[in-house]
């Protein structure tokens, strides 16, 4: 496994985020309709605001993911955890988590995400790392 790394994203890496942001939605299965133009806008303006924390994991000079932060009072909200598709499974997004919670994430009484339903793969990595099932959000359409 090569050596990963972790940096702080800054705005010129909006194009990159978005395209690992698309991939994300696509892989949740979550009804998110942007685009990368609208996805790109959004991530450089989280940089910018600073409204959210935004780090990409990197290995071997290769962007391989990414995650979207912002600390509450009360707990971490992580908006979302990306690792690329052909390295899922093989000890990256779980090394990721562990260096998330070792260097940014220390002091946080808790951690907590939103995962769709749908997302076996996704609640099975998070269950792995020790989340436990919190809350379950229901909708229904009303039309």
């Amino acid at each position: 496994m090569k050596e990963l790394q972790m940096r702080k994203a800054r705005t010129l890496d909006s194009p990159a985020l978005a395209r690992m942001n698309y991939d994300l939605i696509r892989d949740s299965g979550h009804r998110n309709p942007m685009k990368l133009p609208q996805l790109t806008r959004r991530m450089r303006g989280w940089i910018k605001k600073g409204e959210y924390q935004v780090c990409i994991f990197e290995a071997g000079g290769e962007t391989i993911g990414y995650c979207v932060y912002r600390k509450e009072p009360e707990f971490t909200y992580i908006r979302q955890f990306f690792v690329a598709r052909k390295l899922r499974r093989k000890g990256f997004g779980r090394e990721a988590f562990g260096m998330m919670r070792k260097l940014h994430w220390i002091e946080a009484p808790r951690l907590r995400m939103d995962v769709l339903v749908d997302n076996t793969p996704a609640i099975r990595f998070w269950r792995s790392v020790g989340f436990a099932d919190y809350c379950l959000t229901m909708e229904r359409e009303n039309l």
